[in-house]
């Protein structure tokens, strides 16, 4: 069995600067092979995770999509900004939400809100958290906040780890889900019982919800269940709604007022971002929907991914439309393979590897989208056979 125990030293310092010097979502390459690779992507008859990458033209059509092109547009608000956060508003149940231009920004607002309203600097979050590894520790360096540490384990922290912390904490994160831990989450018991626990501290509970769009199906509740938990939750506007970009920040009125101020102070009160709006929009339109599908079949190729020689996969059955694939070769030769096999095949496989600290084998993101709906269990077997026909020549 493959150890699992990696993805915890990922947490390490080292490692923390070396995913805080690239993106968050791949290792950083040349713009050369980066282009490459996106024009092998795009040429692909068929891709097994991901969507097709888009071309600005694609994405005005998004845009055009999102709503009346012939309306006024948002001027530091209004437009369809203030519609979007209506919307979302709706979709999670809450009192108001606040649109950012980043996830990034819109988490150091909710967290200092926590520590100016609890008059505590201290957050219990994981060192696998997205705040950690992908955010250059923005919480401690711009609103001088301090981490404690529930827990080490791939996982959330469970409702007597947070009984357990040293000392008494402002605010609560729980990132559903984990991404860094393989996408994982709790049961809706578990969940229960953290926030509840958090709650008996007098700490607020904040929600790091970049894709908690598709975390209703494992949890088996609506949103509004699964916001009601939190004080605050933050969602994403491209990771799983193939929009633009930008975040909405949501909770109560009062959050919210205070949410808009620091905005305006970080730098985020933008003149026009109808854009993006506009492309969260359709996306809410177009993906939300679609989420609860592409978590059922995540299910099915992730079976048929196990079945490959020397292959792990976790979580196993997966919690959403996304999880981790571990293949018993180099990132390296993965990567010079899956490309060969996009531009010769026209078979997009799976992107993005690197080498794990399991010996022997790398890793890389699996996400289920539209196009992978197109894959039967078959289909995975084959491409999987061609690709290790590539890895042999």
């Amino acid at each position: 069995m493959l150890d699992m125990a990696w993805t915890v030293s990922t947490g390490s310092d080292k490692n923390r600067s070396d995913k805080n010097s690239r993106s968050c979502d791949h290792p950083r390459v040349s713009d050369d092979l980066r282009l490459r690779r996106l024009t092998a992507m795009r040429g692909c008859d068929r891709l097994l995770s991901g969507n097709r990458p888009k071309t600005m033209r694609e994405r005005l059509a998004d845009i055009a999509a999102g709503g009346d092109l012939d309306a006024m547009p948002d001027f530091y608000d209004g437009g369809p900004v203030t519609e979007l956060e209506q919307r979302v508003a709706g979709l999670l149940g809450t009192e108001a939400a606040v649109f950012f231009p980043s996830g990034t920004m819109a988490q150091q607002v909710a967290l200092r809100f926590g520590a100016e309203r609890t008059g505590l600097s201290t957050v219990a979050l994981h060192p696998l958290s997205h705040l950690e590894m992908y955010e250059r520790h923005a919480y401690s360096q711009l609103s001088g906040l301090r981490a404690v540490t529930p827990t080490r384990e791939p996982r959330n922290p469970t409702a007597a780890e947070i009984d357990a912390l040293p000392e008494p904490v402002g605010s609560v994160l729980l990132e559903l889900p984990m991404r860094e831990a393989g996408f994982v989450l709790p049961t809706w018991d578990e969940l229960v019982d953290a926030t509840a626990a958090a709650r008996k501290l007098g700490a607020r509970v904040h929600f790091d919800g970049a894709r908690l769009w598709e975390s209703t199906t494992h949890l088996g509740r609506t949103l509004p269940e699964i916001t009601a938990l939190a004080d605050s939750v933050y969602v994403s506007f491209y990771k799983s709604l193939d929009g633009i970009s930008g975040a909405a920040l949501a909770g109560t009125e009062e959050m919210a007022a205070f949410a808009r101020a620091w905005r305006h102070r970080h730098g985020g009160q933008i003149f026009q971002t109808f854009p993006a709006a506009l492309s969260a929009l359709s996306g809410l339109d177009r993906e939300l929907p679609r989420l609860p599908e592409y978590v059922r079949h995540a299910r099915t190729i992730a079976d048929a991914l196990a079945a490959l020689p020397g292959a792990r996969v976790f979580p196993h059955p997966p919690h959403t439309h996304q999880f981790k694939l571990w293949l018993p070769y180099s990132a390296d030769a993965l990567s010079d393979a899956v490309l060969a096999l996009a531009e010769r095949e026209k078979i997009g496989f799976a992107a993005y590897w690197q080498d794990a600290d399991v010996p022997g084998y790398a890793v890389t993101e699996i996400t289920v989208a539209g196009p992978a709906l197109e894959w039967t269990a078959d289909d995975v077997a084959a491409a999987g056979w061609l690709l290790a026909q590539e890895l042999e020549s």
